[in-house]
C-alpha cells in the first residue's frame, strides 16, 4: 500500500483523480456533519483521523507499494458512517503524503485503494451480516467488530496486488506469493485491535458508534 509517484502509469495517476474528486464530493455533500456540532463526537472523529495517520506511517516493506500498516477502517465505518470515514481517512492520506510516506500524485490512487475500498468493503459487510444474523451484542462484536475487520484488510490486499499486476508494476506470481499471504496474517491484527476498540466503545460509549443501538442489541436479550 501507500503508492508512490513513479510506481504506476500516468494513466492509473489521471484516472483515479477522476475517480476520487466526484466521490469525495458526493461525501461531503452527504456526510451527517450535524454529528460532528456535538464536541465530543467531534474530538473522537478528529482523534481517530490523527491516531491512524500516525499507524500508517508505520509500516513494514521492502519495494515501493509493497508496504504494510493496520488499517482502522472497519471501526472507522462502524462508529461514523461511510460518508465520516471516507472523509476522515481521506484526510488520513493527505497526513501521510505530507510526511512523506506516500507520493502526492499517488494521492487519489492511494485514497480510493486505503479509503474507498476498505470503507465500502466495511459497510457492505456491516449490511449483509446485519441482514441474515440476528441482532445479538456478541453477534456485533465478534462478526462486525473482529472479522469484518480482517476480510477487510484481506480485500484491501486483494485489490492492491490486482491493481499492481494489471499496471504491470510486478508480476503476478510475485506478488501472490510474496504479498498477499502476508494480508492473511495481518488480518489476525486488525481483527484483534478492531474488535476490542469496538468492544470498549460499545460498552463505554455507545454514543460515538452510529451502528450500534441498544435498542436492537440489547433490549429483551
Amino acid at each position: 500500500m501507500n503508492l508512490t509517484d513513479t510506481l504506476l502509469g500516468e494513466a492509473w495517476y489521471w484516472t483515479a483523480w477522476a475517480v476520487w474528486l466526484p466521490l469525495f464530493a458526493r461525501c461531503v455533500l452527504r456526510a451527517p456533519w450535524a454529528r460532528l456540532r456535538d464536541s465530543d463526537q467531534l474530538n473522537v472523529w478528529l482523534g481517530m483521523i490523527v491516531l491512524l495517520t500516525v499507524v500508517w506511517s508505520l509500516k513494514a516493506g521492502v519495494k515501493p507499494g509493497l508496504g504494510f500498516h493496520l488499517l482502522g477502517a472497519t471501526v472507522f465505518t462502524l462508529s461514523f458512517g461511510p460518508y465520516l470515514a471516507f472523509i476522515g481517512l481521506s484526510l488520513v492520506v493527505a497526513g501521510i503524503t505530507l510526511n512523506g510516506a506516500a507520493g502526492p500524485f499517488a494521492y487519489a490512487l492511494n485514497a480510493l485503494l486505503l479509503a474507498g475500498t476498505s470503507v465500502g468493503l466495511s459497510q457492505a459487510l456491516y449490511r449483509v451480516f446485519s441482514g441474515v444474523l440476528p441482532k445479538h451484542f456478541f453477534v456485533y462484536i465478534f462478526v462486525n467488530g473482529f472479522l469484518c475487520a480482517a476480510l477487510t484488510i484481506i480485500g484491501v490486499g486483494f485489490c492492491a496486488t490486482v491493481l499492481l499486476a494489471l499496471a504491470g508494476a510486478y508480476e503476478w506470481d510475485y506478488l501472490v506469493s510474496e504479498y498477499l499471504p502476508y494480508y492473511l496474517l495481518l488480518g489476525f491484527s486488525e481483527a484483534w485491535l478492531s474488535g476490542m476498540m469496538m468492544t470498549l466503545f460499545v460498552v463505554y460509549r455507545p454514543n460515538w458508534v452510529v451502528t450500534f443501538d441498544d435498542s436492537r442489541y440489547l433490549a429483551g436479550k
